[in-house]
């Protein structure tokens, strides 16, 4: 596991906007446990300066609205296992796939009611595929077998930072919120997945694709604030990268104004 940390890391400030991130449900031994990677924990607490809050996969044991009046910020993080093709009226997916029914129960209601409530929305990888099934979009399930389409797997013989290392072009739609936050046209970013977007949600914009036209970030049309998918892993040490530095300032400035709204005479410290 990559447990190196950014230069100059600050404490958390007493302040520090509320963010939830989604957990997979993992057997480890016999035992199953609710997890979130630790790459996503460091890139919310030092990269959004946002107090990470691991939340469970309990599916309807959370009544969405009462969990996010409590709530800054949530992000929806990358995993192994695909959403289940049912809840987008998908084919039934190859036997031995991953999949995390509890995770879907949970993310796909908190997603919507997130959308609804005004709640900045990051996600990430699994999480821009939940964010599509959630508004009524279609995935792929296997990319890599489509023809036309690149093999977006990571490479598991790979050493860690060779699998996230950058290794495809996505071009930036002119006047979309990567365009803007870049300034560029066009990034070299990661890919570590076999399912993807396939229709678009209507309640979504596509803000980058591929070279072979896979949806590789998105913006919620409608939302009231933050709310933004991308495809590949901008929490790979993010400090590294300009473009996954201002993602996640951006991303904790949003949760620190809602902070400031939430609880009024709130500091929203930078």
């Amino acid at each position: 596991m990559d447990t190196s940390l950014p230069p100059g890391q600050a404490s958390a400030h007493p302040d520090a906007p509320l963010v939830g991130i989604s957990a997979c449900v993992r057997t480890i031994g016999p035992h199953p446990f609710h997890t979130a990677g630790d790459k996503y924990v460091v890139a919310i607490s030092l990269g959004a300066g946002a107090l990470p809050v691991i939340l469970p996969s309990l599916g309807n044991w959370y009544e969405p609205a009462s969990l996010l009046e409590r709530m800054d910020g949530l992000v929806f993080t990358g995993s192994p296992s695909n959403v289940e093709p049912h809840l987008y009226q998908g084919t039934p997916s190859v036997p031995g796939t991953d999949h995390d029914p509890h995770r879907d129960a949970t993310t796909l209601p908190l997603i919507r009611a997130a959308i609804e409530a005004g709640v900045p929305l990051l996600c990430i990888c699994r999480g821009i595929q939940e964010l599509n099934a959630a508004l009524g979009g279609t995935l792929h399930q296997r990319i890599q077998e489509i023809p036309g389409k690149l093999d977006h797997r990571e490479r598991p013989e790979l050493e860690t930072a060779q699998r996230y290392a950058p290794v495809h072009d996505i071009a930036l739609v002119p006047g979309g919120f990567f365009a803007r936050l870049a300034g560029v046209t066009s990034l070299h970013v990661n890919s570590l997945h076999a399912q993807g977007i396939d229709r678009l949600a209507d309640r979504l914009r596509a803000d980058a694709t591929a070279p072979d036209g896979i949806i590789e970030a998105v913006t919620v049309k409608d939302a009231r604030g933050f709310a933004i998918g991308v495809q590949w892993h901008p929490e790979w040490r993010f400090w590294e990268n300009a473009v996954s530095r201002a993602l996640f300032t951006a991303f904790g400035d949003a949760c620190r104004a809602r902070a400031a709204r939430r609880k009024p005479g709130r500091r929203a410290v930078a």
